[in-house]
């Protein structure tokens, strides 16, 4: 069995994305090859990457050839680090994920997504990965999530959904600790399939590609719209209980103080902060 070689999808010229097919020459489907493209900010997200993302997906599941879709990094060193802090700072983080949560993008594909990671693989990026159906972890690959450390909190569904994926417990200690997860210690914890050397990731991919193009994609999409349907039930609650406990939270002191912090390259301060907030609030009641 062999693989035509990849090319780039036509009437799409993107920045952030690059956006690729190819086909299977036996079994005849396709695979969509979506890449997000900033090595430089080690493939951080900014608005214009999730537009381009959400167009790259939308063509890909209206293409009735393609019955895969795999997202990938650009280069070795990162499948994707989260919001590009450097641009989150200058939007002033009002409007960082506008049209839809990263993961909403995966949850409303037909087709399944297979998540193939190099290097950090951290904050919505590993959102990304997590919510794709099946995810493929080179060994240099890192994960983590990083929203307390910047100040940049996450709800809702997005957090929820990574219960069922690696338990309650484990799922609290990702989000509130902020620890750093190698590939072996991600699939012992069930966060990810397999893990490969990094030089053999893409003939892995591969190899899970021919396996769903060789069964039935009505039934596949079926399958993943059915295994979705728990996302669906929570999917309403993405951010609201970020409005409801800090309704002014990313005009706080606090919020602004945690990608300054990062940008700086310190440790944030966040109970000076705190701290300040209550002695002023004494001085304006005496």
């Amino acid at each position: 069995m062999g693989w035509a070689d990849w090319e780039l999808a036509e009437g799409n010229n993107f920045k952030d994305i690059i956006y690729e097919k190819k086909y299977h020459q036996e079994l005849e489907g396709g695979v969509a090859r979506i890449t997000i493209n900033r090595p430089q900010k080690l493939n951080a997200l900014t608005a214009d990457t999730m537009d381009e993302l959400f167009h790259a997906f939308y063509e890909a599941n209206h293409d009735q050839t393609v019955g895969v879709i795999v997202l990938a990094g650009s280069g070795d060193k990162a499948f994707c680090t989260g919001g590009d802090v450097v641009w989150e700072e200058k939007e002033l983080r009002t409007q960082v994920y506008w049209r839809y949560p990263p993961p909403q993008i995966i949850r409303m594909s037909r087709k399944p997504v297979i998540a193939a990671v190099k290097g950090y693989c951290m904050g919505m990026g590993n959102c990304l990965a997590y919510f794709s159906d099946f995810t493929i972890a080179a060994e240099n690959a890192v994960f983590a999530q990083g929203g307390p450390r910047v100040a940049n909190p996450v709800d809702g569904y997005v957090v929820a959904y990574l219960v069922s994926v690696v338990g309650a417990k484990k799922a609290r200690e990702i989000y509130m600790l902020c620890r750093r997860y190698t590939a072996q210690e991600a699939l012992e914890m069930k966060l990810v399939n397999t893990v490969v050397p990094v030089e053999k990731i893409e003939s892995e991919v591969d190899k899970w590609c021919e396996e769903i193009l060789a069964l039935s994609p009505g039934c596949i999409e079926v399958l993943k719209a059915t295994f979705d349907m728990e996302i669906d039930y929570m999917a309403g609650s993405y951010g609201q209980l970020a409005r409801l406990m800090f309704p002014d939270w990313f005009t706080s002191l606090e919020a602004k103080e945690g990608p300054r912090a990062f940008l700086e390259k310190r440790k944030p301060n966040f109970w000076k902060i705190r701290k300040d907030e209550l002695k002023n609030k004494e001085k304006s009641n005496l």
